[in-house]
């Protein structure tokens, strides 16, 4: 499972998963994104996060429980993913969006069930490997000249339009 599955970071690493052989279930927000995450970066389904009932939601396009979840949300996404990580599960923590215009971080969710799964929950920013980047740009650029890793852009003109960029980002533009 992939949160922000339409996003920079959670539209590449579902697609990497995907070409390891993985099923990929994506969360995104809006029919629109959803839509595209399925039929252009070919994830096996995608949930809004605005469902009326985000959890029974994730469940049904989750009926084994989830394996390896790719955690770039926090919030309300984390807790209903949480609730269906199967024994052994694997959590990247790589992005928590929903916490970045908080004056104060809200309670964090009870971990209890790491330790009785038997969860593996690491933290990683992508300028942890610095060391690698020639490697992984050797591997993605014949993607991305051949169309097969799958990327949006928006370009906005002018440094004064900076601002409103930034928060059109954080909105989910």
């Amino acid at each position: 499972m992939i949160s922000a599955a339409s996003g920079a970071v959670g539209s590449v690493a579902g697609q990497l998963a995907k070409r390891a052989g993985a099923r990929v279930v994506g969360i995104a927000g809006g029919p629109d994104k959803c839509l595209w995450v399925q039929e252009t970066l070919r994830f096996d389904e995608c949930v809004d996060h605005r469902s009326a009932d985000l959890a029974a939601a994730l469940a049904d396009a989750c009926p084994n429980g989830i394996d390896v979840y790719f955690e770039n949300v926090g919030g309300a996404v984390q807790e209903a993913a949480f609730g269906l990580l199967n024994f052994h599960a694997r959590v990247v923590m790589c992005g928590m969006v929903s916490q970045y215009n908080e004056k104060e971080f809200p309670p964090g969710p009870n971990l209890g069930f790491v330790v009785g799964k038997r969860v593996r929950i690491e933290g990683m920013i992508v300028s942890d490997k610095p060391e690698r980047a020639a490697e992984w740009r050797a591997l993605a650029s014949p993607w991305v000249k051949e169309g097969s890793l799958h990327y949006r852009e928006t370009v906005i003109d002018g440094l004064e339009n900076a601002p409103d960029a930034l928060a059109m980002l954080l909105r989910g533009g």
